[in-house]
């Protein structure tokens, strides 16, 4: 075990008494089962614990044997469980590290718990540290207290960090070299979207190499904004389509008359029509078959965006079938996962009807949508890797624990 640091006595002696970011106690209860290993997994809310949850789902798909227990994350998905975090005092750390003794600890938060850690290791688990959101891992103590997030992140047995940079900063804390892998963004697309090879062959024929662009999950509210700017970038690109595609089923209707009222040359794919060289607009009525048109089109408006109250579209689903991609201000739901694709080159945020049009107009030429695409690609392939290679130490350490 690592030996305790002066700052992390300090923190523990500290936490006896309760830190303030700690959380109530729980009445909750769980029992270990007494056969099979158990993996508890922490997160922070958002991207994070849903790439987590995906993470322990695969797991579990490839041994069945393995119980789950998350935490962070709610309500749980089918076949785990969802416990909150204890207070932060050493007592309710121990109890709670004692009842589950898991055999492996997942922690994708930037926030650390040391007393909760230092439990956690003291009960026999193998710690992985996942790569936090945020890009850095931080301990919220007072001034006064010896900052104890170097010695907290040497509890882990494994670290991915999600830069050279972190990598450095963690040595210069006093983090063995031999624990930290680097591992950029901590990331998961799920499985990418189906498509019919032969409607996709269909489509392309269709399509005859013209430019193509694709509003993806759109809200009747957004409508006005995606029509007004194509036809603005159609004057720069003459045979330039709009793929529309609702949010879902219920939403087409308001949508299909906003097009009529815009009078632009529009045909239904879901009723059997095919655009010709007059067609503007090519509607779906839902989003079901969204893997063909990511697949057609080199660059996405993702919808949800543009107005408040959704949240915005889940950028992994373009990204991982290399579709360059637009998007609105309002992604909260997906922050974290804009972020990275912006940061990376991938995605680009739009504001209104004019600055979409600008940005379809300058990006729909091949060469820009495929850098942007690649880059995108890079991040979701990144994140694959990652997710891999965790998977495949769990695998490792607890084959290595039914041989003792």
């Amino acid at each position: 075990m690592a030996s305790r640091t002066l700052s992390l006595q300090a923190y523990l002696a500290y936490a006896r008494g309760g830190i303030a970011f700690g959380g109530p106690a729980s009445g909750q209860t769980w029992t270990r089962p007494a056969s099979g290993p158990v993996i508890w997994a922490h997160a922070e809310p958002g991207d994070q614990a849903r790439a987590l949850v995906n993470l322990c789902s695969r797991i579990q798909q490839q041994r069945p044997e393995v119980q789950v227990v998350l935490s962070g994350t709610d309500p749980a998905p089918p076949g785990m469980t969802t416990l909150p975090l204890p207070p932060e005092r050493s007592s309710d750390c121990d109890a709670f590290a004692a009842r589950l003794r898991p055999d492996v600890c997942l922690w994708a938060a930037g926030m650390l718990r040391p007393a909760l850690l230092q439990a956690m290791r003291g009960s026999g688990a193998q710690m992985i540290a996942l790569p936090p959101a945020a890009g850095h891992w931080h301990c919220p103590v007072p001034r006064w207290l010896p900052d104890p997030t170097g010695a907290t992140m040497a509890l882990f047995h494994r670290i991915h960090a999600p830069s050279v940079a972190a990598g450095r900063q963690l040595r210069r804390m006093g983090v063995r070299s031999d624990v930290i892998r680097h591992a950029g963004a901590f990331v998961d697309t799920g499985t990418p979207l189906e498509c019919d090879e032969g409607q996709h062959e269909e489509l392309a024929a269709a399509l005859a190499g013209r430019p193509v662009w694709l509003a993806a999950r759109i809200r009747p509210d957004e409508a006005t904004d995606v029509l007004r700017a194509h036809r603005r970038a159609v004057r720069l690109a003459h045979r330039l389509l709009l793929i529309l595609v609702p949010a879902s089923d219920s939403d087409f209707d308001a949508i299909n008359r906003i097009v009529a009222a815009e009078q632009l040359r529009c045909c239904n794919w879901d009723a059997g029509e095919t655009p010709d060289d007059n067609t503007m607009v090519m509607l779906a009525e839902g989003p079901e078959e969204l893997g063909l048109w990511y697949r057609a089109a080199p660059l996405a408006f993702l919808g949800g965006s543009m107005t408040s109250g959704y949240g915005g579209t889940d950028p992994f689903e373009a990204a991982a079938l290399g579709t360059a991609i637009l998007y609105g201000p309002n992604v909260s739901r997906h922050l974290s996962s804009y972020s990275k694709l912006v940061d990376a080159g991938a995605a680009r945020i739009v504001r209104d009807a004019d600055s979409l049009a600008t940005a379809v107009s300058h990006l729909v030429a091949p060469d820009q949508a495929a850098a942007m695409a690649h880059a995108g690609w890079d991040v979701v392939s990144s994140g694959a890797e990652l997710i891999d290679t965790v998977i495949a130490a769990i695998f490792t350490h607890l084959d290595r624990e039914d041989t003792r």
